[in-house]
């Protein structure tokens, strides 16, 4: 058996963390497995899917690096659709209703009010067919509704949430199609997964509640049922839900300099007991993927967390990776030298701005002016095809008797402009004697 997995969004709007944690999580079961990972467009609901968000969610994966298997469509579909439904309706597993949406709230309405859970009570089931037919010829259209089983619970064992159990007599039979002959959600999803093979339906916990009813339709439709796989809804970073999650997406991160692996590698780890660990490849992560390592905790999303986690892969990528992101003449050495010091790879050109200049040193202190004469004098004798920062600074320690900060600050401070920043032994011999010898004139 092929490991099959699949995303399944709607394309209504941009994709937010959630959407691609799930899709992560696809994408990393099925490459563990040796599997194949689907990318389905759910795009049944032709008044609120626009194509332009169909090519946001390609492109979305690409800069993921979740490459998909094979690409469906849903709306593409509706034959295979129609068979399976005309099959169910044969054999009295669909069946119409005909109460309006105003008359379904009063239903709602009335059993909340008396503290009763707000099922549908079946109304359309004890229609004659003499009345049925009388609502037909009034041209009152039916939307379809699927009849649960009542007889035993619905069961399954959730990878990440542990054996589940579900009355069927606590549910509403779900409407599957609307009156004017749209779809809704679940019986095409259900339809679909078992005409593409998927062997492993893994998403939000939010979805639990669909599962109960899908899984009655897999079995109403001789299907086995796949494993299911529901990880903890995200939380932002003060521990409760956060609607902010719901706007942060692949363009936002792209916005802010986010690496893609610093999105896998947070994303691929949150909600497990599994450390987050700076992974610019994705190995690491699809080797110890495990449903059995998940929570059932919400799983703890905290942007500064994502920053820390960039620079830090930033900090271990080679000049090949990002060489075409850089500043035009930057090389492998000027890379190394301020790497270190990145939060992202744009800032790479701040730094670059330093080696190359020109700087705006801040007027040095009365006490350091004579120093850097000094160093400007001493920096013109060195050996610069040596190590040329630890010639300087050592001999101005023997002639000046400084040492430390006051040794090493004031130096920074004409050279790069700046308190802090790369290594002076690395950056020094970038910035090169001329540049060096003039900027420590110039205080």
């Amino acid at each position: 058996m092929t490991i099959t997995t699949r995303f399944a969004p709607s394309p209504t709007g941009r994709l937010h963390v959630g959407n691609i944690r799930t899709a992560l999580h696809n994408w990393l079961w099925a490459q563990k497995t040796g599997g194949r990972f689907l990318l389905r467009i759910d795009d049944t609901d032709a008044e609120r899917s626009e194509e332009r968000f169909v090519e946001a969610i390609h492109a979305d994966l690409a800069w993921l690096g979740l490459t998909p298997d094979a690409v469906h469509r849903q709306s593409e579909r509706f034959a295979l659709y129609r068979a399976r439904f005309d099959a169910l309706v044969a054999a009295g597993r669909i069946y119409p209703a005909y109460e309006s949406a105003q008359e379904l709230d009063l239903k709602r309405k009335i059993l909340l009010g008396r503290g009763l859970p707000p099922v549908y009570d079946r109304a359309a089931l004890r229609l004659t067919d003499a009345e049925r037919a009388a609502l037909a010829a009034a041209g009152v259209p039916p939307h379809w509704r699927f009849r649960l089983d009542h007889d035993a619970a619905i069961q399954w064992d959730d990878l990440v949430r542990g054996p589940q159990s579900f009355d069927p007599a606590t549910m509403s039979d779900p409407v599957v199609r609307r009156a004017d002959g749209s779809w809704l959600y679940m019986l095409p999803s259900a339809i679909d997964d078992i005409d593409m093979g998927v062997t492993h339906v893994v998403r939000g916990e939010d979805h639990v509640s669909n599962t109960a009813l899908q899984v009655q339709m897999f079995d109403a439709m001789g299907a086995a049922l796949p494993a299911f796989a529901h990880a903890a809804l995200l939380t932002g970073a003060e521990g409760k839900l956060s609607k902010r999650l719901g706007s942060l997406g692949v363009d936002h991160f792209r916005e802010i300099g986010i690496e893609p692996a610093a999105v896998r590698a947070l994303l691929a780890r949150i909600g497990t007991s599994d450390p987050v660990e700076p992974h610019d490849d994705a190995a690491p992560l699809i080797e110890t993927f495990d449903f059995a390592r998940f929570g059932r905790a919400p799983a703890r999303f905290d942007e500064a967390e994502l920053a820390q986690l960039n620079a830090r892969i930033i900090h271990q990528m080679d000049f090949a990776a990002v060489a075409d992101r850089l500043p035009g003449g930057m090389d492998a050495a000027a890379w190394d030298a301020v790497r270190p010091n990145l939060e992202t790879i744009a800032d790479a050109a701040d730094w670059w701005q330093v080696i190359e200049g020109p700087v705006a040193a801040p007027a040095p202190e009365a006490d350091d002016r004579a120093f850097l004469t000094d160093a400007a004098r001493i920096a013109a004798e060195i050996d610069w095809a040596g190590d040329p920062w630890h010639a300087l600074t050592g001999a101005l320690k023997t002639a000046t008797g400084r040492k430390g900060r006051a040794l090493f600050l004031p130096l920074r401070r004409a050279l790069t402009g700046r308190d802090h920043g790369p290594d002076m032994a690395a950056l020094l011999p970038l910035i090169g004697r001329e540049r060096a010898m003039a900027r420590l004139s110039a205080g």
